[in-house]
């Protein structure tokens, strides 16, 4: 695992931040609840009804919250490195814990399935080029035949000027959404400095690269994309 990996690792083990972030989110990434409304149709268009689904980076439990709400015949595995965010997912989540699986760790320490279908939000942009790519493949590897794989993280042109312009209105959507203008600051330097953020087509190749088939885009909102594409 990269220093940076672990770097943000660590961030997530601090149980203040932990309890702090299902409130962050949506104040940062434009149509964050869509997103997962999103996922859930592109999961349902193919995997079956009882979807048994894996989600990389389930710390929190938003993502399998959102799910497990809307899709009451799904059951899911979730994987994450920090403990005090998975407790936190275990709390938000009450009754909806019957039908989830939670581990500690990363993708490798994930069941091998075989998964009906995938997720990883918000996740892949703290890993390097070649340490997301084995971490997609680590999914893909779960998955069965032509199930269904969505991401969503942080993508956006690395060109200086077009990189600064968008770093600057993710800046303003964070204060239009009411967050304090210093933290919103503080979260274009932490984009800026410290994730692995990568042009939009260096992701796409990535994820083919790790074998992901039939990559198409689906989500696009200032630093923000999302993909979607199934297991060869």
């Amino acid at each position: 695992m990269s220093e940076q990996s672990t770097h943000f690792v660590e961030i997530f083990k601090d149980p203040e931040h932990a309890a702090q972030y299902a409130d962050g989110p949506a104040k940062f990434m434009p149509g964050f609840d869509a997103v997962h409304r999103m996922a859930g149709v592109l999961i349902r268009e193919h995997a079956p009804p009882d979807a048994h689904v894996l989600v990389h980076g389930a710390g929190g439990g938003l993502e399998i919250e959102a799910f497990a709400t809307e899709n009451p015949a799904w059951t899911f595995v979730g994987v994450d490195p920090a403990k005090p965010m998975l407790d936190e997912a275990r709390i938000r989540l009450g009754d909806l814990n019957e039908r989830v699986t939670l581990h500690h760790g990363y993708a490798d320490d994930a069941p091998a399935g075989p998964f009906d279908a995938a997720t990883s939000f918000l996740t892949l942009h703290f890993l390097e080029a070649t340490e997301r790519q084995n971490t997609v493949s680590e999914i893909v590897r779960r998955l069965k035949p032509g199930a269904p794989l969505v991401v969503a993280h942080c993508s956006f042109p690395q060109v200086a000027e077009h990189r600064d312009a968008w770093l600057a209105r993710h800046r303003e959507f964070s204060i239009a959404s009411g967050v304090d203008p210093e933290l919103a600051e503080q979260g274009r330097r932490d984009i800026s400095d410290s994730l692995a953020v990568l042009d939009p087509e260096i992701d796409e190749s990535i994820l083919r690269d790790a074998g992901v088939a039939d990559v198409t885009l689906f989500y696009s909102a200032f630093t923000w994309r999302g993909w979607f594409g199934r297991a060869p």
